[in-house]
């Protein structure tokens, strides 16, 4: 039975702003929570279970929000309370959970096709204590990166390098498998990092070998990349409205419109628009490239344009809302407000 602890136990710290109460996991990709999105790429690829390492807060939204689970048993590993215990520690505390097979861990922040069954097989002819999954990007600073020999083996992990000091453009993409015996590596009852105290020891060791990925690969804890993945997959799925126009409006493809949505007559839709559930649009209205979550009511002749709206938001008469702007769940915009690039908005604020 093949296993995978997801680490889904925060918050998109970049995209916070967004809501008090939604987790990393539950941010929708073209209307689809991320952590739908993993269980079915990794019922795909055969994994039977889940260990979903959450804190308490995080699991109830979680389990409040009953996604589909595609088939795959699901089981809950809570943190201790008010100790939060890094990205090892929930794996250590999930020990009891894991059985006796070399199991997969996944960071609940990351949009990955990566074919687990491949990285397993990598796993197992290396005789490898941990494998990691690399993908090579041009700004390596920002993760953890790995310098690899030509038999795939890590001789060096190095966590957030200053720039210009990166050993590889090849970065720890989120998904790794690990052997029982690297549970004894992590300290129980304390915050322990993977990337920082563990992976190094490993490739000095020489027991952390590298498996790279050539797939599609986004970390969607930046504004401007969770935007940019619900671009690539409103191309990649080519989505397409299921319905007709009644009422006069325009769509341009590539859009992805959720149930119950409802646009007025002389609204231009797209192109890179993602409505969610129960959204409203006014009349002469323009939505482009921007995401805007369920329930969400946009009144007439507004302009959106590279926005994040969470839900349930209102969106006054002829308001503007630039590029990278982020306006919360139940905030509230009002009629001629114009805000310019970068704008957050908390939630239930009023902007007037």
């Amino acid at each position: 039975m093949l296993k995978a602890v997801i680490l889904a136990g925060g918050f998109a710290t970049r995209l916070r702003p967004l809501s008090c109460t939604r987790p990393k996991t539950l941010f929708p990709i073209v209307n689809k929570p991320l952590l739908q999105w993993i269980f079915e790429r990794l019922a795909r690829d055969s994994v039977n279970e889940t260990v979903l390492a959450v804190n308490r807060l995080t699991g109830f939204y979680i389990k409040q929000h009953r996604i589909p689970r595609s088939g795959i048993t699901v089981k809950y590993s809570y943190d201790p309370p008010r100790k939060p215990l890094g990205t090892a520690g929930p794996v250590k505390h999930a020990e009891q959970l894991l059985g006796h097979e070399p199991f997969f861990v996944l960071n609940g922040d990351i949009f990955a096709d990566i074919n687990c069954k491949e990285l397993m097989e990598t796993h197992v002819k290396t005789g490898a204590s941990a494998t990691l999954s690399l993908v090579e990007v041009e700004d390596p600073s920002r993760y953890g990166v790995a310098e690899i020999t030509r038999n795939g083996r890590i001789k060096r992990f190095t966590e957030k390098p200053p720039k210009g000091t990166e050993p590889s453009n090849f970065i720890n993409a989120g998904v790794y498998v690990l052997s029982l015996e690297v549970l004894q590596l992590i300290p129980e009852n304390r915050a322990v990092s993977m990337e920082r105290e563990i992976f190094p020891k490993l490739a000095a060791d020489g027991k952390l070998y590298g498996h790279i990925v050539r797939g599609l690969w986004m970390d969607i804890g930046k504004p401007e990349e969770y935007l940019q993945t619900n671009r690539i997959l409103l191309n990649t799925l080519n989505v397409k409205p299921k319905r007709k126009s009644p009422n006069k409006f325009e769509l341009k493809p590539p859009i992805a419109l959720d149930k119950g949505v409802s646009i007025s007559k002389g609204a231009i839709i797209g192109p890179y628009a993602v409505l969610g559930r129960n959204v409203t649009v006014g009349r002469n209205t323009q939505i482009r490239d921007s995401v805007i979550f369920s329930g969400t009511k946009i009144g007439d002749s507004a302009l959106i344009n590279g926005a994040i709206i969470g839900e349930e938001a209102i969106i006054g008469d002829s308001v503007r809302i630039g590029k990278r702007c982020i306006i919360a769940d139940h905030a509230k915009i009002l009629k001629d407000v114009s805000l310019s690039e970068n704008t957050s908005v908390c939630p239930a604020k009023e902007v007037s």
